[in-house]
Parts: structure tokens; sequence; C-alpha cells
């Protein structure tokens, strides 16, 4: 019996590695921690970047979601990646590690203070994420919220309903991966655009308000 057993976890092993997937060539970075290859996306195993409409920091902040996404796009340029996985999250994309070269991208992100790990799933990237926030690089320069905190909030902000402004401020203060856009009431997405506070957005009560805040105007 003991024979026969010895010669069936080889052969489990090998069944578990034959549903690995690969995934290879030059992606189009979607932010800090989605790559796309073709119609097939992959999410980074183990790391937890910015949203792409996250900001950092105490007031207005700095845009750390964009600017995760840039470094996303400099470590990964036109270069061969190479991404393998054998999970799948609940949007169908490929749970993966990825690497150009000899660099994992995991690793690279976290210990640029662009993403953090994220200890929920795996620890694989825990010392790199304790020395980037002890040396205070990238995100861990001042206050921030953690992504899956930031999504959580936004989720509860689009399940609030934005149809009262306040009294005589109906101009619509947007984020997204454009930039800071404002839309006016009548214009062609007004009625389609949610507010929500938790991302930074906001009403404003006069055009001249919006530009000097930073926004933007849609284009009519």
């Amino acid at each position: 019996m003991l024979r026969i057993c010895s010669l069936f976890v080889p052969i489990m092993m090998a069944a578990v590695a034959a549903r690995a997937e690969v995934l290879t060539g030059t992606p189009r970075v979607i932010d800090g921690d989605t790559l796309a290859f073709g119609p097939r996306h992959v999410r980074l195993m183990g790391i937890d970047a910015p949203e792409l409409a996250q900001r950092c920091g105490t007031g207005a902040g700095w845009a750390c979601g964009q600017w995760a996404r840039g470094q996303m796009v400099r470590l990964t340029g036109r270069r061969q990646v190479v991404c393998e996985g054998a999970e799948y999250d609940r949007y169908r994309r490929l749970i993966a590690r990825c690497r150009v070269g000899q660099t994992d991208l995991g690793a690279a992100m976290v210990t640029a203070g662009a993403a953090m790990a994220y200890l929920r799933y795996s620890q694989a990237y825990l010392v790199q994420d304790r020395a980037a926030h002890a040396a205070g690089r990238g995100i861990w320069s001042g206050p921030m919220q953690s992504p899956a905190a930031f999504r959580a909030a936004e989720r509860q902000g689009k399940a609030r309903s934005d149809s009262a402004p306040p009294v005589g401020c109906a101009i619509k203060g947007n984020i997204s991966a454009r930039g800071r856009i404002y839309h006016l009431p009548g214009q062609p997405g007004y009625a389609a655009t949610r507010i929500s506070p938790s991302r930074g957005e906001r009403w404003f009560c006069s055009e001249a308000e919006a530009r000097a805040a930073g926004w933007r105007a849609a284009r009519r």
C-alpha cells in the first residue's frame, strides 16, 4: 500500500501543476496591480495598489493611484512579461506572479511603495512592505487609506443617491482616469455621473469655483 501511495503523490502534484496558466507578452497596464494581455486580465498576486482615482496624503492629497500605474508602466515598458498562476478572482482575472526577466513585478511595486502587500491573501511581500513603510517610500510618505478601504467607501458612496445636491450647487466634480472634470446640468452624461465624496468628488456652485479647485470642464 505504501508503494502505491508513494507513486500516487507525484501523479497528484503533476496534475496540480498542469492547471497552472502562463500568459506571456507585452501587456497593457490597467492600474498598479492589473495587466491585460489582449482580452485576458491578470491581477498580480499578493499586492494591492491604490485605485486609479485614489489620492493619498492630507487635504487634496496627491494622485497616488495614477502614480502607481505609472510605476507599473515604467517597470513593464514594452518588455516581455511572463505571468503564471492557477487561480481566478470573481472577475475571472488570473491571479498570478508576474516578472520581467528576473524582476518580480509584485516585489518591485511593493519595494517602491507603489503598492502594499495584500496580507489578507498572501505574505509573499511582507518583508518588502515593511521596508517601504519604514523608509516612507511612495504611498507611505504620508497618511493613506488602504486600497481595500477605499473600494469599500466607494461602494458605499455609490449606494447612496446623489439626487439632492446642495441648493444652487448643481455642478458635478467627477474624478476619473482622465482627471478631475466638472459636468454642467444638461450636458451629455450629466445624469449618469455619480458623485462619491469618499473619492474626493464634490459639488460646485459655479464654474469659477470648480476651476479654482483644479477641475476642468467636460467636453461639450
